[in-house]
């Protein structure tokens, strides 16, 4: 039995190719491309998120970019970080430092350690200070799943800032 090919069809199959692609599966049947780390699934357009800050950490020979979401960013401009509101996601991009091959006074990111995220949502992680924690290690990004008691530990001497590290960088206005 053949079906004719018309417009209801044609939204019908884009519908389903949409369908498709939201799941994240890769091929019909297969995982998302990036499971879950901690619990906590992977941000999808983490990548085209705005600036807060940077950082370099001379201990261990890493530069990082800190990078938020459209509600980080909005809680940011509006002062309100103490607590971040629910919704507020934050990535940090951690790199191997290594001298510019243009300028050896310089340091560039050379390999990429991981990517960190904290995402808030004060009722569903409320026994994690109200953050999601999550971790993809390495180019293959793959999930870090110890749990997130060893992040919140990390992040208890600035729990008087919500467990937040990076004070976001100033810009000029």
């Amino acid at each position: 039995m053949r079906l004719p090919w018309n417009g209801w069809t044609a939204w019908m199959a884009a519908g389903g190719l949409l369908l498709l692609a939201a799941s994240g599966a890769t091929e019909a049947g297969s995982a998302p491309a990036h499971p879950p780390s901690n619990g906590v699934p992977w941000p999808e357009g983490w990548q085209e998120w705005a600036t807060v800050a940077v950082s370099h950490r001379t201990d261990n020979g890493t530069l990082r970019v800190i990078l938020g979401n459209d509600a980080a960013m909005a809680a940011i401009r509006e002062g309100r970080t103490n607590p971040w509101p629910d919704g507020a996601a934050l990535a940090k991009v951690v790199w191997k430092a290594a001298p510019s091959a243009d300028w050896p006074a310089a340091e560039v990111p050379e390999k990429l350690v991981h990517a960190e995220f904290m995402v808030k949502d004060s009722s569903r992680w409320a026994e994690t200070g109200g953050w999601g924690w999550a971790r993809w290690v390495g180019e293959e990004a793959a999930p870090y799943d110890e749990g997130p008691a060893a992040c919140v530990a990390c992040h208890e001497p600035v729990r008087d800032r919500d467990l937040v590290f990076t004070r976001p960088a100033p810009f000029p206005r």
